[in-house]
């Protein structure tokens, strides 16, 4: 039987929502609205390149959070992920290219579907650090990515 999207999904984004709420969380913002607002980043079944994403996994979810910190001018190296994930860029800004050439430019506060099966990397071209926050739906003792370390960056 698939995991629903909110039995599988819903627990990350409760994550995203607290770690991306509380940056200072015993400061108070001079610009703080004075009621909870909720804002939708995305909703998809596609990844950031418009190909569609995969069923579940079948059996029991684990949910990963990571988060990532590229700074200026450094890259990722070519790999693939065999699970759905999905992620907002909190600070700076990061590309994504596809081995076919394709690419996105993420900047802070959006979000960003990664690739399912597709070899790509990411790079922070900025002259900022960047700082990502991603969320995989996948299972105990599955790796995030696959590396490609064959493939050369240029």
């Amino acid at each position: 039987m698939k995991k629903s999207f909110f039995k599988v999904v819903l627990p990350a984004l409760l994550v995203l929502a607290a770690v991306t709420g509380c940056k200072q969380p015993n400061a108070q913002a001079d610009n703080a609205p004075a009621e909870v607002q909720s804002t939708e980043l995305f909703r998809t079944s596609q990844s950031w390149d418009g190909a569609e994403l995969p069923d579940y996994l079948q059996g029991r979810p684990e949910l990963v959070a990571m988060k990532y910190v590229f700074p200026a001018g450094k890259k990722l190296s070519w790999h693939e992920h065999n699970v759905m994930n999905f992620g907002v860029l909190v600070q700076g800004e990061l590309t994504i290219i596809g081995q076919d050439g394709k690419e996105k430019t993420v900047h802070a506060g959006e979000g960003v579907v990664e690739m399912v099966g597709t070899i790509h990397h990411g790079e922070n071209r900025g002259k900022e650090t960047a700082v990502l926050y991603m969320f995989y739906a996948s299972q105990k003792d599955l790796p995030l990515s696959v590396q490609h370390p064959e493939i050369p960056l240029e």
